[in-house]
């Protein structure tokens, strides 16, 4: 069964840095687009950043230049370099992943369970 489960999370202090880590297990065979969503009550869901399976990176505006996207396609790790961190970011972050787990280019959509950030001022 395919899982994702996200790690990194916590307090940190305005101007800090956290690195969010989303570990993937369950699959033998690849995975395609990944991407981390924040979620707060007064935004709903937002989509962070992404990184496709041929490495294309895209940002929201609201965290460019201050966060990276990065994967390990050995480890099956996504991860997201949160750095300048501010008030506005604190949320629960969720990753995100295509998965080919049956080796069929049956492409799945899974997400992880989502971990909180907080950032204080």
């Amino acid at each position: 069964q395919v899982q994702l489960v996200e790690s990194g999370g916590g307090l940190a202090q305005s101007g800090g840095s956290l690195r969010l880590a989303c570990v993937a297990s369950g699959f033998t065979f690849s995975w395609g687009d990944l991407g981390w969503y924040r979620q707060t009550s007064g935004t709903g869901r937002e989509l962070v950043a992404s990184v496709t399976g041929g490495g294309d990176i895209s940002y929201a505006d609201s965290v460019r230049d201050r966060f990276t996207i990065s994967r390990d396609d050995d480890k099956n790790t996504v991860y997201l370099q949160m750095n300048d961190l501010q008030p506005e970011d604190t949320a629960v972050y969720m990753c995100n992943a295509q998965v080919d787990y049956k080796g069929t280019s049956e492409w799945g959509d899974y997400w992880g369970r989502g971990i909180q950030v907080t950032v204080s001022s």
